[in-house]
């Protein structure tokens, strides 16, 4: 192998000088020659190039260093930069670390006198994000930007952040965070985040429910009609206890508030034999969803069930033969997009004098009543993962079949005749109706926050209980 020699230029005297050629001479590095420098070149004038410093990212106030770029980290508060005294060629960086300049702005301060871009005096930098190369060029200008960028010209993955609801910053389990919502509010959404992290929130949006109707001397009133249910599973909860309702598309969200308002239940009914009020619809995230249709009362006559997110159940009165009667109040009432629908119709009455109807619920629709003996029960609700709640599913919705879930609009069960018994009421805050034997009993509410639909009453003078208020629950990837 032959000997790789290195020609060397030396000084003709120790620590000497070495001249290369006269002034307005032209030296040609040839294609494939490699320069290194393993010393400190100067007078060459500025190239913009800097070393960036990434062992020490700064969190607090320092002094720069010629030739060197830092990453400036103002998560926990505002610091400054001080340049050093500068030199024609002088060069040094700086970048925003964790995209907070906005929030916590870096200063940067020239040393004593000397300027920054013509002017004497700090410079605030202010922008999420920011890199910026300056260069001292002269007593005149002094340090001059020569190079800046952003973090958003070559994005990265960033990851919504959003405050409100219970708690305020979310429940965290694992990569994902969950907001509740049971009164107004609003979502907040401070960084929108992108596709290669998250920007898309999924949903449960559930409206208040309507009231079951209230006896009279004769008759059996029907079960409120459960909220409307509208879901999204975009982040892939798993499948076999995620609710068939939902959607596979979820809510791409934008930096801004979003309102939320919560569905109230459906007013009692008085006694006397009068109709359930309907409940009132729940909005968040752009999306509603309709308050559960109020159940007919029992007053001598066949009343039929109001249209709603979920029906509510048909009454029964003295005057209707043996079979069925009374009118159902229709379900997804208006209908909603993107499908599936948000709830089903209520239930016939189907004997004189014996039973209402069961009032409609998220995942069926409300039972007919049967003749003789069983007011109709309430339609059952659907239900989310108790990963979607996190650590708190237990305070939240009706517990399921399965210790992994939690339901939410039930429909009310239908109120009875003597010698009957009430519908029990659907599954998620569903309660049942009143049997017939046990007199002027009121009816129950339906559970707060579920969107349960409230049981209807018997013959016998007696009110029923209001329908269950909704809820909204958000989740989120944020990590």
């Amino acid at each position: 192998m032959s000997e790789v020699k290195v020609n060397k230029i030396s000084p003709r005297t120790a620590c000497g000088t070495v001249t290369l050629g006269d002034s307005g001479d032209t030296f040609t590095i040839p294609s494939g020659a490699t320069i290194t420098n393993s010393g400190t070149a100067s007078g060459f004038g500025a190239t913009g190039a800097v070393s960036w410093d990434t062992s020490s990212i700064k969190t607090a106030g320092f002094t720069a260093t010629v030739g060197i770029g830092y990453f400036c980290n103002t998560t926990s508060g505002i610091f400054t930069v001080a340049l050093p005294a500068g030199s024609a060629g002088d060069v040094v960086g700086i970048a925003d670390y964790a995209q907070t300049f906005n929030t916590n702005n870096l200063t940067v301060a020239p040393n004593g006198s000397e300027k920054i871009g013509g002017i004497v005096g700090s410079s605030v930098m202010t922008v999420d994000g920011v890199a910026a190369t300056l260069v001292y060029v002269d007593g005149t200008q002094g340090w001059t930007v020569t190079d800046s960028g952003s973090s958003t010209d070559v994005p990265g993955p960033q990851f919504i952040t959003a405050t409100g609801g219970t708690p305020c910053s979310g429940i965290t389990v694992g990569d994902y965070k969950t907001h509740i919502f049971t009164g107004p509010g609003s979502f907040c959404v401070s960084c929108a985040g992108n596709p290669g992290g998250s920007s898309t929130v999924d949903y449960l949006i559930v409206a208040g429910a309507g009231a079951g109707g209230s006896g009279a001397s004769s008759g059996a009133a029907g079960g409120g009609g459960a909220g409307g249910f509208r879901m999204s599973n975009s982040l892939s909860l798993p499948a076999p206890t995620t609710s068939p309702l939902a959607s596979p598309t979820g809510v791409t969200v934008t930096a801004t508030g979003f309102p939320i308002s919560i569905g109230g239940g459906g007013a009692i009914a008085p006694s006397g034999g009068s109709p359930g009020g309907n409940g009132t619809p729940t909005t968040a995230l752009g999306l509603t969803s309709t308050g559960g249709g109020g159940a007919g009362d029992a007053d001598n006559a066949d009343r039929p069930g109001t249209p709603g997110g979920s029906g509510g159940g048909a009454s029964t009165g003295s005057c209707a033969p043996p079979g069925a009667s009374g009118t159902v109040g229709a379900g997804n009432t208006p209908p909603v997009s993107p499908a599936p629908p948000q709830g089903n119709p209520g239930g016939l009455a189907t004997a004189t004098n014996w039973g209402g109807g069961g009032g409609g619920g998220a995942g069926a629709a409300g039972a007919c009543s049967v003749y003789p003996g069983t007011a109709g029960a309430g339609g059952v609700g659907s239900y989310i993962d108790d990963t979607f709640l996190g650590p708190t599913a237990p305070s939240y919705g009706a517990p399921g079949p399965t210790g992994s879930t939690r339901y939410f609009a039930g429909g009310g069960g239908g109120g009875s005749q003597s010698g009957c018994d009430g519908g029990a009421g659907g599954a998620g805050g569903g309660t049942r109706g009143v049997n017939g034997p046990e007199g002027a009993i009121n009816g129950c509410a339906g559970a707060i926050n579920t969107g349960g639909g409230s049981g209807g009453t018997s013959n016998t003078p007696s009110t029923s209980g209001g329908g269950g208020s909704g809820i909204v629950i958000i989740r989120y990837k944020f990590q």
